[in-house]
């Protein structure tokens, strides 16, 4: 007798098999947006801020901080118009710089700060938390903080590494580049976080840390040549020299401190290199200057108003953190 063949034909065979590959696929690739998802969008929130002087939720409109900080301004007596702020506590002037023309024309704002007091120089968090992947912009958080003059911090939401001081509290301490910190005695150092302990900026009287960079000027002089200067991107590093929109913050002398943003990206400005930035800052007369972070980040805000163009769209980009200046409690 001749035995039936029972043997699977090879199409069948093949069409089996591809359910199984589309599935292995799917798995593959979803496991991998989930991955850059929980890195890059999701929400993790470590520290919830506990602070009286933020008035309102990432997210809120801001209206109860704005309304705190003309009632501040009114209770110290202070006198404002679009571009200045005086009070007995706090001076602010605001210079908008064009240089140039045509595809080399360059539009940046200088603030001109000037405080009796160091702990009127603060930092908030996007939703009153830190963590990463927590953002909002530079103008909800300055409002909801009841800022005066606000410009985006370093976005150390964006990294898992740096020494975070945020007014006096040790968030994150992993050193890895170099930093600069803002003293209870109004001064401003700039520093190696590898050779520097958040210990020993803690016990010197530290308020507040960025880690971003590079170092502008130090010590009165231009700290180097910036043209290898690279920032760590989880995508890869990348040289971070070429014009840009630019933040940065200096300091002339003890409570005297110069914030710089720099617009790009646009036909009114091309943004700034990291040597002119820092060419910048010294002609201001600032003694120590680091850069921050800049791109679309880029932001100054003043008394309920964004001042310059972010992103040459005047759109602000979500960001982790905010540097500002308010009234004392």
């Amino acid at each position: 007798m001749m035995r039936a063949d029972k043997s699977i034909p090879i199409q069948s065979k093949k069409k089996r098999r591809w359910p199984i590959i589309v599935l292995v696929i799917v798995l593959v690739l979803g496991t991998i947006l989930y991955s850059l998802a929980n890195r890059y969008l999701i929400p993790h929130v470590e520290v919830a801020v506990v602070d009286n002087t933020l008035n309102s939720s990432s997210g809120d409109s801001g209206s109860s901080g704005t309304t705190d900080v003309v009632t501040a301004a009114a209770e110290a007596n202070a006198t404002s118009d679009d571009w200045s702020y005086s009070s007995d506590d706090v001076d602010i002037n605001i210079e908008k710089v064009v240089t140039g023309t045509g595809e080399d024309q360059i539009t940046y704002y200088v603030a001109d700060v000037v405080l009796q007091d160091a702990t009127d120089l603060k930092t908030a968090l996007a939703g009153n938390s830190f963590g990463t992947n927590i953002t909002d912009t530079t103008s909800n958080i300055a409002s909801s903080a009841g800022a005066i003059l606000a410009i985006n911090g370093d976005y150390y939401g964006f990294r898992d590494d740096g020494v975070i001081i945020r007014n006096g509290t040790l968030y994150r301490d992993v050193p890895t580049r170099d930093g600069v910190a803002l003293m209870d005695d109004g001064t401003m150092q700039t520093y190696d976080e590898t050779i520097t302990s958040s210990s020993e900026l803690l016990e010197s009287g530290v308020l507040n840390t960025l880690s971003f960079g590079p170092i502008l000027v130090q010590n009165g002089a231009i700290a180097g040549d910036f043209s290898s200067v690279s920032i760590d991107k989880n995508f890869g590093n990348r040289s971070i020299q070429d014009a840009n929109p630019r933040t940065a913050i200096g300091m002339i002398s003890a409570n005297h401190y110069v914030f710089v943003v720099v617009d790009g990206r646009s036909s009114e400005s091309r943004g700034m290199t990291l040597d002119e930035l820092a060419s910048v800052m010294q002609g201001l007369g600032a003694t120590e200057a680091y850069n921050l972070d800049g791109g679309g980040s880029s932001t100054m805000y003043f008394m309920g108003r964004v001042v310059n163009n972010p992103q040459g769209e005047n759109k602000e980009r979500g960001v982790s953190d905010i540097l500002y200046v308010s009234e004392g409690e």
